[in-house]
C-alpha cells in the first residue's frame, strides 16, 4: 500500500484530529505516506491541485492529535453527488497512487465513501458526527464531548436560575436526533426535553408542564430543546401572541428560536404574585463542536484510525467503524447506512414526567 489518504468531512466534531493522528500512526508502521485531502470532498474536485492534498508526516500529525476542530478543514460538497463528479475524484485519486481513503464525517460524507467505493477506490469511514445520528453504531466521534459542554454549561445555567427563580430555555444542536438534548437533561435533573423525535408538542402543552411546575414551587426549571424541534412543534402564533402582549421586538413571519419561545413562556405562565416569570434563554451553539475532545472521544478515535488502516492493509473496503457492546467493530457500510436504532422514549418520558 503505497499512499493512503484522509479526510474530514460534514460538520466539525471533536476527535477528528486525534483519529488523524492515529490514522498517522498506523500508516507509518506500515511504512505508507499519508495523504490529507483538504476541506473534505471538495479537495477531490480538482479545483487547488497545489493545496488539496497535505502531505502528513508522522511528526506534523502528531501535534495535532489534542486539538480540537480539524486542521484539514471540512465543508460539504453538494457537487459530489453527481455521478461524473464521483468518477472524476475516483480518476484523481488514482493519479496520486492513493490505493485507500479514510473519510471521517456523518452520514452525507459515509455516502460521498460509498460512491467513491463503487469507482474502485477502497474506502473505510469513520463516524465524526456530534449529533449520534448513525444507528449502525453506539457512539459517534464528538457526542461525549458535545454532551459534557452541554452539561456544564446547563449546570452553571441552573445555577444562576436557582439563584433568581429564573426559568430557562436551552437550546443544544441535534437536527435530526435528540440525543444531545436528552443526555443532557438526563445528566443535569433538567425538568422538560423536547427532541426532534418526539413530534406532539405544542406551544401550550409546553406552557402547561412549565406552569405545573412553578405551581410546585419550582421557579426555575430548565427546558432543554434540541435545535430540529423547533422544525416539528405545532403551529403557533408567535408574533400574534406577543404583540398581544405588548412585546415591540418581535416581527411577523420571525422563525421561531430560543429566546422567542422563552418570550412566550413567559406570558403564558404566571408566578405565585400573578407576575410572569422572568424566562431567559440561551443558545449553546458551537461551543458544543469546538471543545478539545474528552478521553472517550479521543480513545474511540485512536482505536478507529487503527482499525480502519488495518482494514485497507487486509484489502477491506466499503466498511465503516462502529462501536459495539463498547468495543470497536467494523460493518458494511451499506447496512450502516440502512440501519435503525429506536428513540429512547422511555427515557425521554420518564424526564418529562413531573
Amino acid at each position: 500500500m503505497s499512499h493512503i489518504a484522509v479526510l474530514t468531512s460534514g460538520g466539525d466534531s471533536p476527535g477528528m484530529n486525534a483519529a488523524v493522528t492515529a490514522v498517522a500512526r498506523s500508516a507509518a508502521l506500515l511504512g505508507a505516506s499519508l495523504l490529507g485531502v483538504d476541506r473534505g470532498f471538495n479537495g477531490l474536485l480538482g479545483k487547488n491541485p497545489e493545496t488539496d492534498f497535505i502531505e502528513l508526516s508522522l511528526e506534523k500529525a502528531l501535534d495535532i492529535a489534542d486539538l480540537p476542530g480539524t486542521q484539514l478543514r471540512t465543508a460539504r460538497c453538494l457537487e459530489f453527488i453527481k455521478p461524473e463528479v464521483q468518477k472524476a475524484a475516483a480518476d484523481l485519486l488514482r493519479s496520486k497512487d492513493v490505493t485507500g481513503l479514510i473519510v471521517i464525517g456523518g452520514d452525507g460524507s459515509f455516502h460521498g465513501a460509498q460512491a467513491l467505493c463503487h469507482q474502485g477506490i477502497p474506502c473505510i469511514g469513520i463516524p465524526g458526527t456530534i449529533d449520534n445520528d448513525l444507528a449502525y453504531t453506539e457512539m459517534t466521534l464528538g457526542f461525549d464531548t458535545a454532551v459534557n459542554t452541554c452539561v456544564d454549561a446547563v449546570r452553571s445555567i441552573r445555577a444562576t436560575s436557582r439563584s433568581h427563580d429564573r426559568p430557562h430555555v436551552v437550546e443544544v444542536m441535534g437536527r435530526h436526533c435528540g440525543d444531545i438534548a436528552l443526555m443532557t437533561a438526563a445528566s443535569t435533573g433538567a425538568e422538560i426535553v423536547i427532541a426532534p423525535e418526539a413530534k406532539h408538542w405544542s406551544v401550550e402543552e409546553i406552557a402547561l408542564r412549565l406552569q405545573s411546575q412553578i405551581d410546585r414551587g419550582n421557579y426555575r426549571s430548565t427546558i432543554v430543546v434540541a435545535e430540529g424541534a423547533w422544525e416539528i412543534m405545532k403551529p403557533f402564533d408567535y408574533y400574534g401572541f406577543l404583540k398581544a402582549n405588548g412585546v415591540k421586538d418581535v416581527y411577523e413571519g420571525q422563525p421561531i428560536n430560543a429566546d422567542l419561545f422563552a418570550k412566550v413562556l413567559k406570558y403564558m405562565c404566571s408566578m405565585p404574585d400573578n407576575s410572569h416569570p422572568e424566562v431567559r434563554a440561551t443558545v449553546i451553539g458551537y461551543t458544543q463542536r469546538g471543545c478539545q475532545p474528552t478521553a472517550r472521544d479521543a480513545t474511540f478515535a485512536f482505536e478507529a484510525g487503527v482499525a480502519a488502516v488495518r482494514l485497507l492493509q487486509h484489502g477491506e473496503s466499503n466498511r465503516v467503524i462502529g462501536m459495539k457492546h463498547g468495543k470497536v467493530y467494523d460493518i458494511d457500510i451499506d447496512k450502516a447506512l440502512k440501519a435503525h436504532r429506536p428513540f429512547q422514549r422511555s427515557l425521554y418520558n420518564t424526564i418529562n414526567a413531573l
